[in-house]
């Protein structure tokens, strides 16, 4: 019974190495494998949710300003590129398994020293451990999947990451609020409670095995590759990477997929979606609710890209994302365009002498010019035209009622405008679009297309791409709206749209169908192809000549 059930064995080949998978375990055992690995996606969809709604918490409470409101939106994403580039090097010498479990942890502490921070700088240092958590998480845990998966369902499950990523969004956006009238407390909550899923996955994978690809690869070299020796080995695979023509392409175009998925604008609608909507005209309160929207719809619309990602491939999917996003980055330029157009009137200059002069100035003509300057706001009542004011000494002086009864009302990032519906549909059609197509394929794409002795460096080296331009794009998204305006910002990403959507219907490959050893031919030239299979009948030849030598013949 035993010799039956092992001939039952489905082999999988993988260039010279054999990986045996029970063919009866193994639709049960990789569906419990991927859904504790994508608890990592889980993660990073959370804290990247939660964000949003709780700089709104956390902004008026350590008394931030600008650079330092962007200092802490970005240090998770600057920490998380170091980390994922790192994680490549990890994942080869210690396992895909021990660096989820170790992200896992790493997460576990950043969210309580969030939670219990009691300055902006604690605050600081928990989201940068936080970050390393969630790069470690983003370049293992596909290529983790990737590697346990059949061909048959390899896209679906992997893209279950990014269906987890935007199931943490939605949780994030109802979690933030609930908490979202604890003013002085509820942001500790929010970054807090991410360390709960962080535990459950520590604890899940400590009973799951290794990558089996990867162990077997440790089978075969065990013997040649100390951890010092590793580490230099892996140094020299991306020498190897750009030195490999096909490999090189394969490389290229992953690494630029991920940088179109983040240049179109992605996680300023996630980390910013709050405070974009506070500056479409929502209250503060109304615009964390509001984020839990487009995070349903995020959450609803990555379905789609499950259900499809292996029946219509891979490129379709990104070329009809592209599609949407820009359409979506059009209604919100445009939304942002018509407010400034109709931006109400300044005509009311205070004289007192203990104003601050950089905001009551003439140069400010309209409630945008004012409020294009994030450390003014536009002080109005409903019978008499508004005044630019200074924030941090207006806040209190404006939010009365004058002698008439008519009440001031104190606004700053947002102007009046009968426009903000368009925001909540642009980003409403930005997440639909996005999820099925931009949001999993890149990670999707770059989990197949390298062979495996550079699967792992490929994939960390493409990660760490994501990183760095999650970072630049979340880093300078308010500087750029002070700079070119807001709808300027947003027409900018809807032009990283059109190039990106060129650049995939010219390069980018369908991977549908394909197991992973076939993938390498996708970016091999017809001349790689032939040469080839002249040096394989060569071998052949050389081959059969020493078996006959052999046998005597």
């Amino acid at each position: 019974m035993a010799s039956t059930a092992k001939s039952k064995m489905v082999d999988e080949m993988d260039g010279s190495k054999t990986l045996l998978i029970p063919k009866k375990e193994h639709s049960a055992y990789v569906y419990i494998l991927t859904f504790f690995a994508v608890l990592g996606g889980f993660l990073f969809g959370y804290d990247t949710g939660i964000i949003s709604g709780s700089m709104l918490l956390i902004r008026p409470y350590f008394d931030l300003d600008t650079f330092w409101t962007q200092l802490i939106v970005s240090a998770t994403v600057g920490s998380a590129a170091v980390s994922a580039l790192i994680a490549g090097f990890m994942s080869d010498c210690l396992g895909r398994k021990v660096v989820i479990i170790l992200g896992s942890f790493v997460f576990a502490v950043g969210a309580v020293v969030m939670g219990v921070a009691d300055s902006q700088v604690i605050l600081l240092v928990g989201r940068i451990i936080v970050g390393i958590g969630v790069g470690f998480a983003s370049m293992t845990v596909p290529v983790y999947v990737a590697e346990a998966a059949p061909p048959d369902i390899r896209g679906r499950l992997v893209t279950l990451n990014q269906q987890f990523i935007t199931i943490g969004l939605l949780a994030a956006s109802l979690v933030a609020g609930g908490f979202s009238s604890w003013e002085d407390t509820g942001w500790r909550y929010m970054l807090g409670l991410g360390g709960v899923p962080a535990i459950f996955q520590f604890l899940g994978m400590l009973y799951l095995p290794e990558s089996p690809r990867w162990l077997i690869d440790q089978e075969l070299e065990a013997t040649a590759r100390a951890s010092l020796v590793q580490i230099r080995d892996n140094r020299l695979v991306i020498f190897r990477i750009w030195t490999t023509p096909h490999v090189r392409r394969a490389q290229i175009v992953g690494a630029f997929l991920q940088v179109f998925q983040q240049a179109c604008g992605i996680n300023t609608i996630i980390y910013y979606s709050a405070s974009i909507l506070k500056m479409g005209g929502f209250s503060v309160q109304q615009s964390i609710w509001l984020v839990a929207i487009p995070y349903s719809i995020n959450f609803l619309a990555t379905f789609i890209g499950l259900g499809l990602v292996d029946r219509v491939g891979r490129r379709i999917l990104l070329l009809a994302s592209f599609i949407g996003v820009f359409i979506s980055l059009g209604i919100m330029a445009t939304g942002f365009q018509l407010a400034a157009i109709n931006s109400p009137p300044i005509h009311l200059y205070e004289n007192n002498t203990d104003i601050d002069t950089s905001c009551n100035t003439t140069d400010y003509r309209s409630c945008n010019d004012c409020t294009t300057n994030l450390d003014c706001g536009y002080c109005y009542s409903s019978t008499m035209d508004g005044s630019c004011l200074p924030v941090d000494s207006m806040l209190g002086r404006c939010n009365n009622s004058d002698t008439s009864g008519s009440k001031y009302i104190f606004t700053y990032d947002f102007c009046p405008n009968d426009y903000g519906w368009m925001l909540v549909a642009g980003m409403g059609l930005f997440v639909t679009s996005f999820a099925p197509g931009l949001g999993p394929m890149p990670m999707t794409f770059n989990s197949e297309i390298y062979p495996l002795w550079a699967r792992s460096t490929g994939f960390s080296v493409a990660t760490a791409v994501n990183w760095s331009f999650n970072l630049l794009v979340s880093f300078t998204f308010l500087s750029l709206m002070q700079l070119i305006t807001k709808y300027g910002t947003f027409w900018l990403y809807g032009g990283f749209c059109v190039t990106g959507f060129i650049f995939t219907l010219i390069f980018v490959p369908e991977t549908k169908n394909k197991t992973l050893e076939e993938m390498e031919d996708l970016f091999k030239t017809d001349e790689e192809r032939k040469l080839e299979k002249s040096k394989s009948a060569e071998n052949k030849i050389n081959d059969k000549k020493e078996t006959g030598n052999e046998t005597g013949f």
